[in-house]
């Protein structure tokens, strides 16, 4: 079963197009996104050889439900879903940094921690703590926004404030939006049986509006636990890591076989049923695919342009 590696298409009023790790977004007349939740999957910020059949419908119908979910707490970036792979939405200036929320000691935290590193982000991490132990309550523990191929940076909040990248008055709202996001989450994930452990945010803004933007509570940008298993893409990353590659120089993507690719195409439907407590349907996946897209798509902007 092929997988959408890759889009190119050139639809009205296009005036850019861009390549994120896992999503293609064009721009058009400079006032909307339409944003592509393609099947690529990366890990250590690497973009692994093959795509993962399936993946982009999950991450964009999980994305498009959360965002309803919660744009009572902060306005977000979405004006619809018009294909179970694409959202359509409005274009804001992002901010140069992702907000981090972190519930519980584990993944990358947990790694660095077990490396001696007592902080993150400028947060102090206390002493004797265990894996998958929770904080006293949820810390923030920002990124910078990385460029395709390179690396997200641990940044703390005065190096934000004082390099500028965000003003003081934005960043409080940042955090508020943040932290009641996180909450709203884990109201949800607790009646699914879930427990959200981690998850990331990116915010943009237009005209002087702070808006939620991106994906957001999807197992690409969240970590779960579900009867003391984690539901997110860390499976990936712990295979990966099984097979000598952690996206350091030199090393080498083990092969994605037919076999793994099946079983990472299952996990992700497995993920989607869990944090949204529905039935996976999965779209056509034919020649077609392509078409599809590109039909509901010029149907979408013909109402809007």
């Amino acid at each position: 079963m092929d997988a959408l590696i890759h889009t190119r298409f050139n639809f009205p009023q296009l005036t850019k197009k861009y390549e994120g790790k896992v999503r293609d977004v064009y721009t058009i007349a400079d006032q909307y996104l339409v944003m592509i939740a393609t099947d690529r999957i990366s890990a250590f910020d690497v973009v692994l050889p093959k795509g993962i059949p399936y993946k982009g419908q999950v991450l964009n119908q999980i994305a498009s439900k959360f965002l309803d979910h919660t744009s009572d707490i902060v306005s977000n970036w979405k004006i619809a879903a018009p294909d179970p792979m694409v959202t359509v939405g409005h274009k804001c200036q992002p901010f140069a940094v992702e907000m981090i929320v972190r519930g519980y000691l584990c993944g990358s935290a947990w790694r660095a921690y077990k490396a001696r590193i007592r902080a993150i982000s400028g947060i102090s991490i206390p002493n004797n703590m265990c894996e998958n132990q929770a904080f006293d309550t949820p810390i923030i523990t920002p990124t910078t926004k990385a460029e395709q191929g390179d690396h997200d940076r641990d940044i703390s909040r005065e190096e934000i404030l004082s390099s500028g990248l965000v003003t003081e008055e934005d960043y409080a709202l940042l955090e508020a939006y943040s932290l009641a996001l996180f909450q709203r989450g884990s109201e949800i994930a607790a009646d699914r049986g879930l427990i959200l452990v981690d998850t990331k945010y990116e915010f943009g803004k237009k005209e002087g509006k702070i808006y939620l933007i991106d994906e957001i509570h999807t197992p690409d940008s969240s970590r779960y636990f579900y009867n003391q298993r984690q539901l997110s893409k860390e499976f990936v990353r712990e295979w990966l890591m099984e097979n000598g590659f952690m996206g350091q120089a030199g090393q080498v993507v083990p092969e994605m076989t037919p076999e793994i690719v099946a079983s990472i195409s299952d996990r992700y439907v497995e993920l989607y049923e869990h944090i949204t407590g529905e039935s996976f349907i999965k779209s056509p996946y034919n020649g077609d695919l392509v078409e599809r897209i590109e039909h509901n798509v010029l149907n979408m902007l013909a109402r809007l342009i």
